[in-house]
Parts: C-alpha cells; structure tokens; sequence
C-alpha cells in the first residue's frame, strides 16, 4: 500500500507562481510512475500532468503546457508541480496519483481510471 498526501496549496493572484508537493509513503522502494489532476466544482477530475518512474518522460495537459513543470526528487520520495503564470482559470483542487503501470503511453497516464492510489488533494484558488 502507498499513501500519497499533497501540500502546498493557497490563495495566488493571476500571474503568480506555486509549487505543489506530493510526498509518498509506505511502499516506497518500489518507484511509480506519478500524476497529478484537478478538479474544479461542477467539473469532472481531469489530467494535468505526470511523470514516469525515471524521470525521463513528462506528460501535460495542452492547457498547463508551458507554464507547469512537474519533476521528482527520488530521496525524498516526493513529486512536485511547479505552477507558473496561474490563471484563474487553474482553480481547483489539486490532486496526485501513483500508478502502478508501467509505460509510455501518454494516454494512459491521462486517464484517471489507471491510477492506483490518491491523496485527498490541496486546494489552489487564482484570484483575477
């Protein structure tokens, strides 16, 4: 079993920058790939960005593209996203996710159907 839990989360104004974190747990010899999504109210959960278990393959949604930067720092077992020039348009609750398949297949690490473990979120508000 894996826990995740996500920090990092505030009140931005338009333009601003945020750094979300996703730390992980328990069984954290083995490597997953990781992801992170959002969830605005009144919307489904959707696809912001992920990562492979290496490091070398990085996946954006085309509308974070360019100014969201995820990576992970393997020694603390930690997943990060790095938001840039936040619109308002960017609120919502921030979510992260470990998978435990293995692939380079961008539209699987889009779905949220093929993540197995889930933090409880962090809430990211821009205002205008």
């Amino acid at each position: 079993q894996v826990q995740v839990v996500e920090s990092g989360g505030r009140l931005v104004e338009a333009g601003d920058s945020l750094r979300l974190s996703c730390a992980a747990s328990g069984r954290t010899s083995t490597i997953y790939p990781m992801g992170w999504f959002r969830q605005a109210p009144g919307k489904e959960r959707e696809f912001v960005a992920a990562i492979s278990w290496s490091g070398a393959n990085t996946y954006y949604a085309d509308s974070v593209k360019g100014r969201f930067t995820i990576s992970r720092d393997y020694a603390k077992n930690t997943v990060y996203l790095q938001m840039n020039s936040l619109k308002p348009e960017d609120t919502a609750v921030y979510y992260c996710a470990a998978m435990r398949t293995y692939t380079a297949n961008s539209v699987v690490y889009s779905q949220t159907s093929n993540y197995d473990y889930w933090g409880q979120g962090t809430q990211v508000t821009v205002s205008s």
